[in-house]
């Protein structure tokens, strides 16, 4: 009888050691996404498991140690190798997975674990995965673009490998919409007669931001001859230059630049540029516009990633590929034919579509920039949380690497690119990745007599407005609080607001959240050459080059010195806002409010300000 009693209460231990839980539930998705119903049960799937990392809890002080230029470690960079040693999930993490897969019943044979060895992959069908994670899937598709994507509400783990386990693919993630400069948003002014003189041209700054006029509004002289080897770093994703929109350029507003010059190709998986001016893309020639004038004769790097299939056809995914190529640790590998990041989300290859790129996918095949400039972003409410934390993980990798990544906060003010959040479209919506507080987040300006206000101005029936407010995942770090506290103290805005994640749906925003944008540039009125005729144009995703390429200046200073590059800039800058210029005009309207104000100080518009290159040259070059 105490025998039957003793094997009825290990029994019963052992069931509530292996009892599921929910591991992730989505709250909110956006209104553009529409459920088409279940998947059959039959149907194949690949399943991706992420796993927990090691030293995740270390990772903060680890950058800050040589970020912070109070540390007596600032600039000491890591290498590649340290990075991936110091992260890499235990043997204890890789063990618990793999034997709670193969017990329920998944063939050993049919796990792959990948090199990176964040990951366990497997096929199997889509009813065995929803009774492994206790969940429903379903095929979504969006109405604008046709995009699908397979999703849970929910899913479920047993708490014995809940803290092994990052998160699931395919779960409550929702692809990522790309919110690029439109083609067409574009104001055609015909054909420059000529190039003017700076001051001149500096007069027109209200109506045509010119090269001259980024250089006078910033005080940025023309670059020294012989540049250091340390390229600017561009990111391009279905969104192609045009050789003769370059030379044209060149040759009305920046005539020091020869005919001819162009980026170094660092294309992935395919990828190709430049294209006929006729196909040309607003958005590459535009990043490749504006920055070339203030870092030549100092190079561009494009990392131009995916092939025409992808670029045209499918869905492209969101930076995958481009931290793939820079990072082999990041890539994941093929699994019974079926390759990739994310098979739902990221392109897979070898791609045998027509147009398709037929190479194994690129890792680790090209060493990343110093700076790197990205133009895209999405909605933060895309993506379950652990997703997000995970690919803001490698972002503080490369801070460590030395490293500078930045991201536009965005066209919609307080909004989204997908709108506002909650049943009635008034909660705020904040956007990803610049709401990782390891990148530098880049807000817009606007030029009003003479002077910058905040970024705000109709585009046809919308307002183009400079996107800011607060995470709703990340917590404010602690580089920033001082300032942003400030901010809600001494301006505090008039909508609700909540402390934390979990009661998002209850408040318009998160003041305990990590606070964006951390910088501003001018966006707004920007002179481009595109297909052939001079028109203007402008967004935070032109705002984010520009300021890139200072801070590529900035490290050719430091180069010629004998000093290092820059890495993860925020602690630097909310530690010495002196060297950027306060923009107190202004404010970035959305979801039925008129958003937040730009005040003294920082603030959710156009955070700190905007650069003031003697300053900031004489700030960095004191750095160690």
């Amino acid at each position: 009888m105490r025998l039957i009693q003793l094997t009825q209460i290990l029994l019963l231990h052992t069931l509530t050691i292996n009892a599921s839980q929910i591991h992730e539930k989505r709250i909110l998705i956006g209104s553009e996404w529409k459920n088409q119903g279940r998947l059959p049960a039959s149907a194949q799937v690949v399943v991706r498991v992420a796993l927990q990392q090691s030293n995740l809890h270390r990772a903060h002080n680890l950058l800050m140690d040589i970020a912070h230029p109070d540390s007596t470690n600032y600039g000491q960079h890591w290498s590649a190798s340290q990075v991936i040693d110091m992260f890499a999930p235990s043997d204890i993490a890789i063990a618990a997975v793999r034997e709670w897969l193969i017990g329920a019943g998944i063939d050993e044979s049919r796990l792959l674990h990948t090199e990176n060895k964040g990951w366990i992959v497997f096929v199997t069908a889509v009813g065995t995965a929803e009774n492994l994670f206790s969940t429903k899937y379903y095929r979504y598709r969006h109405k604008s673009d046709g995009k699908t994507a397979v999703l849970c509400e929910e899913y479920s783990l047993p708490r014995s490998v809940q803290p092994h386990i990052d998160y699931i693919h395919p779960g409550i993630a929702v692809p990522v919409r790309h919110t690029h400069t439109k083609r067409g948003e574009v104001v055609i002014h015909g054909e420059l007669a000529g190039h003017k003189p700076l001051l001149e041209m500096s007069l027109a700054c209200d109506d045509l931001v010119t090269p001259d006029c980024i250089a006078a509004l910033y005080r940025i002289p023309k670059a020294p001859l012989p540049p250091v080897d340390n390229p600017l770093g561009i990111f391009q994703t279905g969104n192609y230059y045009a050789q003769e929109d370059l030379d044209l350029f060149f040759r009305n507003l920046s005539p020091h630049i020869p005919a001819g010059t162009h980026p170094t190709p660092a294309f992935i998986n395919g990828a190709e540029a430049p294209v006929p001016v006729s196909d040309a893309g607003l958005e590459s020639d535009l990043d490749l516009q504006v920055a070339y004038p203030l870092i030549y004769p100092q190079n561009i790097t494009l990392y131009q990633t995916d092939d025409q299939y992808y670029s045209e056809h499918g869905n492209r995914g969101f930076l995958n590929t481009l931290l793939d190529a820079i990072d082999g640790s990041y890539c994941t590998s093929c699994a019974f034919g079926q390759c990739g990041d994310d098979p739902e989300r990221d392109p897979v290859y070898p791609n045998l579509s027509p147009g398709g790129y037929r190479g194994e996918r690129m890792c680790g095949v090209y060493q990343p920039t110093n700076v790197i400039s990205i133009s895209y972003a999405g909605p933060e409410t895309n993506f379950p949380a652990s997703y997000q934390r995970r690919q803001c993980l490698e972002y503080l990798k490369l801070g460590l690497q030395g490293v500078t990544v930045l991201f536009p906060s965005g066209d919609n003010g307080v909004a989204g690119p997908d709108g506002c959040l909650g049943p009635e479209q008034t909660i705020f919506s904040p956007s990803f990745p610049n709401n990782c507080p390891y990148v530098t987040s880049v807000g817009g300006t606007t030029i009003r007599e003479g002077k910058e206000t905040a970024l705000e101005r109709m585009r046809g029936e919308t307002v183009l407005s400079s996107g800011g407010g607060f995470s709703n995942i990340y917590p404010m770090p602690d580089y920033q609080a001082q300032a942003v506290n400030m901010y809600l103290q001494h301006y505090p805005p008039s909508f609700s607001s909540h402390g934390n994640s979990e009661t998002v749906a209850e408040a318009l925003f998160n003041r305990s959240g990590r606070a964006y944008p951390d910088v501003a540039a001018v966006g707004d009125n920007l002179a481009v050459v595109y297909r052939g005729l001079v028109g203007s144009t402008g967004g935070t995703s032109a705002s984010t080059p520009i300021f890139a390429a200072i801070i590529n200046r900035i490290i050719d200073e430091r180069l010629a010195i004998g000093k290092g590059p820059l890495g993860f800039l925020n602690p630097v800058l909310y530690r010495h806002p002196w060297v950027l210029t306060d923009i107190t005009n202004g404010s970035n309207p959305g979801c039925g409010t008129d958003g937040f104000s730009a005040a003294t100080g920082w603030d959710p518009v156009t955070g700190l300000g905007t650069p003031n290159y003697p300053k900031m040259l004489e700030l960095f070059l004191n750095l160690p």
